[in-house]
């Protein structure tokens, strides 16, 4: 999967429209790894963790940072990732339309969020997003209003912790239960059109959901004992690749099954190991603690 040379992982992506993730690489040029269930993976991580710098600029520091942190920014190539964040509300003039959605993680766990239209679904499958369907789409203050409105009508959260939705994994219900959740919500939220804010100029969508199980290989038995905390110069993870949602990837070993956080494998130089070798970094039982949780 890595070359031997030595490469940096710039992370996992869903593109639109394709049928598996791909990690991407920086080495001697920008590459990427499609990745398959069944497929084996293995590498090892070499030297020290480095920030991998802001909007595609180098960390001028070229400082360290822990090897726990999902976010492998230094403080200040963070300040900066955030200023240009649609995420952070920092942005108020983007003239590119946007979409709100509705996500489903579990149980009792669903939230409301925005997107740019012209990325799809690409951010739920990146966020881990079993299930969703579109609210509505139109400018990003008005997108903006609406998620508000629903925090404020409907106590509907903008973000989830990410192990809340990692443990659940194991024990999703049936295609039915899934549904049902989001579409209540929508339901609710349908309702609020006819009421005080509401935003004129959002264009309500209809309720059309979609259910990421197959996508993700959680359509079947769904193991999630074990995950790492962090990578270590020398560590190794190696394993089958069985599932993968969000950031996440689902290892097979012969310790059972481990899932890696690939927003760990950033800022770190990984060169091959064999995929046989299991894992040799720190891992924690599920719901036992975790990694530094990023947005969302």
């Amino acid at each position: 999967m890595v070359s031997t040379g030595g490469w940096r992982c710039s992370g996992l992506r869903w593109p639109e429209g394709a049928d598996a993730p791909v990690l991407g690489w920086l080495g001697n040029a920008a590459r990427v790894s499609v990745l398959g269930y069944g497929k084996e993976l293995g590498f090892r991580a070499a030297g020290e963790r480095h920030c991998v710098g802001a909007r595609g600029n180098v960390c001028p520091l070229g400082a360290l940072v822990s090897g726990r942190s999902t976010g492998a920014r230094c403080p200040e190539c963070a300040r900066l990732d955030r200023a240009h964040s649609v995420a952070a509300d920092t942005i108020a003039d983007d003239p590119r339309t946007y979409r709100v959605y509705l996500a489903w993680f579990g149980p009792g766990m669903v939230k409301v969020g925005i997107t740019a239209e012209e990325r799809g679904a690409a951010r739920l499958r990146e966020q881990g997003a079993v299930v969703f369907s579109w609210l509505g789409r139109g400018p990003l203050m008005a997108t903006r209003r609406t998620e508000e409105l629903l925090r404020a009508a409907l106590g509907v959260p903008d973000r989830i912790p990410y192990a809340r939705k990692r443990a659940v994994r194991a024990v999703l219900p049936g295609a039915a239960e899934r549904v049902a959740e989001v579409e209540e919500l929508y339901g609710q939220a349908a309702a609020l059109e006819t009421g005080a804010g509401w935003p004129q100029s959002l264009e309500r969508l209809p309720f059309d959901p979609v259910d990421h199980t197959g996508v993700f290989g959680l359509d079947g038995p769904v193991e999630v004992g074990r995950a790492v905390t962090g990578l270590v110069d020398g560590g190794v993870v190696g394993g089958r690749l069985v599932a993968a949602a969000g950031p996440d990837l689902h290892l097979a070993t012969a310790d059972g099954v481990v899932v890696l956080d690939t927003r760990l494998m950033t800022g770190w130089e990984l060169v091959g190991a064999d995929a046989r070798s299991g894992v040799t970094v720190p891992v924690v039982g599920i719901g036992g603690g975790g990694v530094q949780d990023g947005l969302f």
